[in-house]
C-alpha cells in the first residue's frame, strides 16, 4: 500500500475539526471537561495535549447559572418600556383610559333622573373597575389623567369620584357620538372643567328662582281655574324656562339679532307667556272660548299652535324672539299669519 504525503497526510489528520463538526467537537471537549473518561482514549489525548497542562473549566454549568439568573430577574422586575412603565403598569393606565372613556359614553344610564328612587338601574358593566381590569387594590394607585380636567395625576380613588360626579349625578351628559370633535371638545371641557356644578352668582339664582316660579304659578292657576280642559302642561320640564331665559341673553350678548323658537304643544303656552311676554289676559279669554279666532274657530285647541313675536332686551341689544306655529293645517289657518316671522312666513 502507497504511503500519504505528508500534506495529504496532514488533511486527513485534522477532517474531524472541519468547520460542520464544530458542534459535536465541542460537546465532546465539554464531556472531556466533566468527566476524561466518558470520551475515547484519542479523544482523550488530543484534548490532553491541547490543554497544554492547563486544566480549562467546563461552560456548560455556568451558562447555564447565568441563564437561570436572568430569567429569576425577569420574573422578579417586569421589562421597563421606553416610557419607564413596567408592562403591567402601563396595562393598569390603559384600563383607566378605558374607564374614563366608559364613564363618557355610557354614564347617562346611572344618572339619578329619578327622585323617587322608583326606577331600577340597568346593569352597565362599563362603569365597574372589573370590566376593565382594575380592582380595589389599584384605588390608592396614582395614574396619568391628562384627558380629565384637573391635575395631570390622581389616585383611581379620586377619578372614580370625579367621573360618578359628573356623569353619574342628577345630570346625564352624553356627547361621545358626536362625530364633530371640535364641539364635542367644547362639551367635555366645559362638564368636566365645572364638575357639572354650576357656578352661579346670588343674582343669577334669584333669576332663576322667579323664572322657577313663573312657570310653575301659571300652571297651577291654569290647573285651577280651567279644569278639565285640554291643556299641555309644562310640570316636570319646569327648568326649560330659566334655560330658554339663559339662551337668549346670552344669544343677545354675543350678537344674535333674531332667534325662532319652533316646539311641540308641551309646555308652549308657558314658554309664550313667560318668555315672549304674551298677555295672560288674552290667553285666558282662548281658555274660556270668549276670544275667537279670524278663522272662526274658537276650539280650545287652537292657542296652542299660534305663533307669537316679541323684542326681549338683553345685554348685547334686543333680540327679535318668534315662537313659529305648530298648526298642521299651516297656510289654510288664521294662526300661521299670526306674528309668524317674516323669514317663516316665505317658506
Amino acid at each position: 500500500m502507497a504511503k500519504m504525503s505528508e500534506s495529504l497526510q496532514a488533511r486527513y489528520d485534522t477532517t474531524p475539526f472541519f468547520g460542520g463538526n464544530a458542534p459535536y467537537v465541542e460537546t465532546l471537549y465539554e464531556q472531556f471537561l466533566q468527566d476524561p473518561g466518558s470520551v475515547s482514549v484519542a479523544w482523550r489525548d488530543y484534548f490532553t495535549a491541547l490543554q497544554a497542562g492547563s486544566r480549562e473549566v467546563p461552560r456548560g454549568p455556568i451558562e447555564a447559572e447565568l441563564l437561570a439568573h436572568a430569567n429569576a430577574r425577569r420574573i422578579a422586575a417586569p421589562l421597563v418600556g421606553n416610557a419607564g412603565l413596567s408592562h403591567e403598569a402601563a396595562d393598569k393606565q390603559a384600563a383607566v383610559i378605558r374607564l374614563i372613556g366608559g364613564f363618557r359614553g355610557r354614564g347617562h344610564l346611572h344618572a339619578k333622573l329619578d327622585p323617587l328612587g322608583l326606577s331600577a338601574l340597568p346593569d352597565v358593566p362599563d362603569l365597574t373597575l372589573e370590566f376593565h381590569g382594575l380592582s380595589q387594590a389599584d384605588m390608592g394607585t396614582v395614574f396619568s389623567t391628562t384627558s380629565l380636567a384637573g391635575p395631570d395625576r390622581r389616585p383611581l380613588s379620586d377619578i372614580m369620584q370625579m367621573l360618578e360626579q359628573v356623569y353619574c349625578s342628577t345630570v346625564g351628559f352624553e356627547f361621545s357620538h358626536m362625530s364633530d370633535s371640535a364641539e364635542r371638545q367644547w362639551l367635555k371641557d366645559r362638564v368636566e372643567g365645572s364638575g357639572a356644578r354650576a357656578k352661579l352668582s346670588t343674582e343669577e339664582r334669584l333669576t332663576i328662582l322667579k323664572d322657577l316660579t313663573a312657570a310653575e304659578g301659571l300652571e297651577k292657576y291654569l290647573h285651577t281655574k280651567y279644569v278639565g280642559q285640554k291643556r299641555f302642561s309644562l310640570e316636570g320640564g319646569d327648568s326649560l324656562m330659566p334655560l330658554l331665559h339663559d339662551l337668549v341673553q346670552k344669544g343677545g350678548t354675543a350678537g344674535v339679532q333674531e332667534m325662532v323658537v319652533g316646539m311641540a304643544h308641551r309646555g308652549r303656552l308657558n314658554v309664550l307667556i313667560n318668555l315672549l311676554g304674551k298677555s295672560p289676559k288674552e290667553l285666558f279669554l282662548e281658555f274660556e272660548g270668549v276670544h275667537e279666532h279670524k278663522d272662526g274657530d274658537s276650539s280650545g285647541d287652537v292657542k296652542y299652535h299660534m305663533g307669537f313675536s316679541s323684542d326681549i332686551r338683553t345685554p348685547g341689544g334686543n333680540v327679535h324672539l318668534a315662537a313659529a306655529t305648530t298648526c298642521t293645517a299651516r297656510r289654510s289657518c288664521q294662526c300661521w299669519y299670526t306674528a309668524t316671522p317674516p323669514s317663516l312666513a316665505r317658506v
